[in-house]
């Protein structure tokens, strides 16, 4: 996930990652719900991950030869990285969302 082509840990990858969330924290508001922010940070990252995959073609019709390979890639890494993240969250509900361990006992 965070690994460059030759494997190594790309230093500035949850440096980006933080901007991105830090950016859409900023969004929610009390007439804004979270949910909704998600969803256009979702949006904005597929549109974005399409330019990418098709910065490395040379026309239309063979990324679309690629289109399943393409959402195969995308929807496999999206996927490890929520289960990460989601792992990480129950190992770290009470910091990661405020509540004391007593409070999380009730």
């Amino acid at each position: 996930m965070a690994e460059n082509q030759e494997g190594q840990l790309d230093p500035k990858f949850y440096e980006r990652a933080d901007a991105q969330i830090a950016l859409a924290n900023g969004q929610i508001t009390k007439e804004i719900h979270p949910g909704l922010v998600s969803n256009s940070l979702m949006f904005g990252a597929s549109r974005f991950n399409a330019w990418v995959a098709a910065a490395g073609f040379s026309n239309g019709e063979d990324m679309k030869k690629e289109k399943k390979e393409i959402l195969d890639y995308f929807s496999s890494q999206y996927r490890l990285m929520l289960e990460e993240n989601l792992d990480n969250y129950a190992e770290n509900y009470e910091l990661y969302m405020g509540i004391s361990k007593d409070q999380a006992k009730k």
